[in-house]
């Protein structure tokens, strides 16, 4: 591959498509007359929290683990995340019939990890701050010959995380913008290879919170950038660094990142709840945060947001809801 010719093309996106109709949810899009006043704009929220496991990430992990050889797939997968993907990865390992082992935070969210567990993984656990989730992972795959599937690294991942934006543009037709959440990348990279794909002049925004803002960083600089590991809400965008081809698709593709404070993304997700009455995890509610304080600047007259997830419980959800703006 020269470095001309695309990773990812909208074609991949599509063949993920096909794989999983019947499988993952075609999510619903919400409309707001309040929101489009507020954002000045015709906004279109597709809404992933509504897909199976309650966020996107099943998407891209049964597209990824169903394409592994029955070999392969019959000694099991391995996976590391910090809940939505570990959720997506031991549903798809039990739709096709196979087992999973997820390496997860020690501070994982609680519902995060009880739904990982009632899927049928194993969990196994480290510390994020002093640990390295990859290694643990990738040692233990070795160890038990298991096939991994990386929350975001992977082509087929990332296809299948484009399936989102394909679907809300098949819906909507073309957008002026796009404005979708970025952690590792997968999703950003899948969902603006689909919007360019089909519609080149759509403007596709990240958005990342305040205190993780590697991917911005990394395409200022033009070279994948390493942040402490972030201390924010959202923590589904808590990465520390952009993926090696997660990267290369995002500067090719995102017309830029934005950054939203955890305050905005409570007041976001405040605002989906009392509003749009929908709940949304912090990570989920970015992308609205995003149109909410007017970071993207002056929109197009029409916009799609990416709401990423809803997997937050009861008592986190009204811990930070309730916390004064």
């Amino acid at each position: 591959m020269t470095s001309t010719e695309p990773a990812l093309a909208l074609a991949d996106v599509r063949d993920g498509a096909a794989r999983l109709a019947g499988v993952a949810h075609r999510t619903p899009v919400l409309r707001s007359r309040t929101l489009d006043a507020l954002a000045g704009a015709e906004v279109f929220l597709k809404c992933e929290n509504f897909q199976r496991v309650g966020a996107f990430k099943f998407r891209g992990a049964y597209n990824a683990a169903s394409r592994l050889a029955p070999e392969r797939l019959a000694r099991g997968i391995a996976a590391y995340s910090s809940g939505n993907h570990a959720q997506a990865v031991a549903l798809a390992a039990r739709e096709l019939g196979t087992t999973a082992v997820i390496v997860m935070p020690e501070d994982a969210p609680a519902a995060k990890r009880a739904a990982t567990a009632a899927y049928g993984a194993e969990i196994v656990t480290y510390d994020r701050y002093t640990g390295d989730r990859v290694a643990v992972a990738e040692a233990l795959a070795a160890e038990r010959g298991l096939s991994l599937v990386p929350p975001y690294e992977h082509p087929h991942v990332i296809a299948g995380q484009g399936t989102a934006a394909l679907e809300l543009l098949e819906e909507t037709g073309e957008l002026g913008a796009l404005v979708v959440p970025v952690g590792g990348g997968g999703l950003a990279a899948g969902s603006a290879t689909a919007a360019k794909g089909l519609h080149p002049g759509t403007r596709v925004i990240g958005v990342e919170p305040e205190a993780g803002d590697d991917t911005r960083r990394s395409l200022a600089a033009g070279r994948r950038i390493t942040v402490p590991v972030p201390r924010t809400i959202a923590d589904g965008q808590a990465v520390s660094t952009p993926g090696e081809l997660t990267f290369s698709l995002n500067r090719r593709l995102l017309d830029g990142v934005v950054l939203v404070s955890d305050d905005e993304i409570r007041a976001a997700m405040r605002f989906a709840f009392e509003r749009l009455k929908i709940v949304l995890e912090p990570s989920g509610a970015t992308g609205l945060a995003v149109l909410l304080t007017g970071r993207a600047g002056p929109l197009p007259p029409r916009v799609g947001v990416i709401l990423s997830g809803g997997n937050i419980d009861t008592a986190r959800f009204a811990r930070l809801c309730g916390e004064a703006p």
